[in-house]
């Protein structure tokens, strides 16, 4: 910043001030510890009202009481000890938004940590705010495609849809979400992802998948690392809502991924209890829904005169030893719109993405599927399904006659057409390639080994070939039959 514009500013300052008494409440510190301080003498303190402390360190009103107040803390120094003067600051907690974010890695109060300058933004939205409307919304008609063979045909999600992934531990959830992130590269989607209590090595090796796969460009990244304050990682989802709050009322449409939601829960449960709220089931306050219900419940797709834009969310849980009637599991499964279940055995078994179909639901997102994949991956599905039951039987050697063991070998032949490598995103024309080609019969007469090669063959086959979704299927199939012969 130039003198003269900072003496253009003092100058400003200086013509507005009016010489008046002013009224101010001063509280004092009653204790501190464990991210969270108690505050007396502040009457007019309200929910979220953001606390200024003499030290220099930042807070946020989270518990009213009689005689005090409970605030989490969104910085501290060393300073900071009981009988510290704290001040109201008259306003709620907000963070700069704006295209100014994109590419750049920011915590939860907009500064950034990646050793850059100061996010240009001259816009600013408060974290936590009401959700759309029921007269704003509009359908969910537009597809959002992840590039994943098993979502994008069985389990299709449209734009302004919520949609759960939900496993254990190492099951895939994050790699299927930076997959769905990196495959929005040319499809004009914003995308937020944000880190909820990761570990460092874990955030730096998230951004250096982006990087590698030039997905910084049209994506911001939220961190609340592990060791933050808990105060931040509570508030790392709201941020990066709010982030893309910002472009969905311009018109754009957004991705934001809640890596995880769990953590989140976790942190939002130590918090209350520290400041004394009555524990309910697992010991988490009574109000953990609404916590998540109304974070959710931002994420929709607006009607043309509100902004047209939408906000798609995917909010990862985790489960225990694969409960999926866990307490925040079904929480979140009762506020998304479907789920995408990652089932463990699957995973071990060489099954990957190891996406348990028939736990896996999207209940709005046929709505927004291209009727040519509709159309298609309706009959897939079918013939997986029956594969499953039948494979079941097969365990008790039973014998199968001529029909039945062709079914069999059909559908693990599907079952290898359906395996990916993870962060390789494939464009929907492979997909409806595939699905014409499977239903046809073109695969039946093909070994499982050579599932894989004759996959990767076609899909540089149809990159080439520039056929697309508008194509007749009498075209495609034309295009196909001559090309496996």
């Amino acid at each position: 910043m130039t003198e003269h514009s900072t003496l253009e500013k003092l100058a400003q300052a200086l013509d507005g001030y009016r010489l008046a008494p002013r009224l101010v409440e001063q509280g004092r510190v009653l204790s501190v510890g464990d991210g969270i301080a108690w505050v007396r003498g502040l009457p007019s303190a309200a929910m979220d009202d953001l606390l200024e402390f003499e030290d220099g360190s930042r807070g946020m009103v989270f518990a009213l009481a009689k005689t005090r107040v409970g605030a989490i803390l969104l910085n501290e120094t060393e300073n900071l000890t009981a009988g510290t003067v704290v001040h109201r600051r008259g306003r709620v907690l907000s963070i700069p938004v704006g295209d100014g974010l994109l590419g750049r890695v920011v915590d939860p109060l907009g500064n950034p940590l990646d050793g850059l300058d100061i996010p240009a933004c001259h816009a600013r939205l408060p974290l936590d705010a009401p959700s759309p409307p029921i007269i704003a919304r509009d359908f969910v008609q537009t597809p959002l495609y992840t590039g994943c063979k098993i979502v994008d045909t069985m389990i299709p999600i449209g734009r302004g849809q919520r949609q759960l992934l939900i496993g254990d531990e190492g099951t895939g959830r994050s790699t299927l979400a930076l997959d769905t992130v990196i495959h929005q590269r040319g499809q004009n989607v914003f995308c937020v992802y944000v880190l909820i209590g990761q570990k460092r090595s874990t955030v730096v090796s998230t951004l250096e998948t982006l990087r590698q796969y030039g997905a910084m460009e049209y994506t911001t990244v939220v961190v609340g690392e592990a060791f933050a304050l808990p105060g931040l990682k509570f508030l790392a989802p709201m941020a990066g809502c709010a982030i893309a709050e910002y472009w969905m009322r311009r018109g754009r449409d957004t991705l934001v991924v809640y890596d995880d939601l769990s953590t989140h829960a976790y942190t939002y449960r130590e918090l209350s209890l520290l400041l004394r709220r009555p524990p309910g089931r697992e010991a988490y306050p009574g109000d953990i829904f609404y916590l998540h219900s109304r974070l959710l419940e931002r994420s929709t797709r607006l009607a043309a005169d509100h902004g047209g834009g939408s906000m798609t969310a995917l909010p990862i849980v985790e489960t225990q030893q694969g409960e999926i009637a866990a307490y925040i599991p079904t929480n979140l499964i009762s506020i998304t719109d479907g789920q995408i279940y990652l089932d463990r055995n699957l995973f071990a078994s060489g099954f990957r993405p190891a996406i348990d179909i028939g736990r896996s639901v999207s209940r709005i997102g046929g709505k927004a599927q291209h009727p040519r994949i509709k159309e298609e991956a309706g009959r897939m599905k079918l013939d997986y399904l029956q594969f499953l039951e039948l494979e079941v039987f097969t365990r008790f050697g039973a014998k199968l006659e001529q029909t039945m063991a062709r079914k069999l070998k059909r559908g693990r032949v599907l079952r290898e057409i359906l395996k990916q490598d993870r962060l390789h995103p494939l464009p929907i024309g492979f997909h409806l390639a595939w699905l014409i080609a499977f239903n046809e019969g073109l695969f039946d007469e093909m070994s499982q080994s050579e599932v894989s090669t004759w996959m990767n063959r076609l899909e540089g086959y149809v990159r080439e070939s520039g056929l697309g979704l508008e194509d007749a299927r009498e075209v495609w199939l034309t295009h196909l039959k001559e090309w496996f012969a």
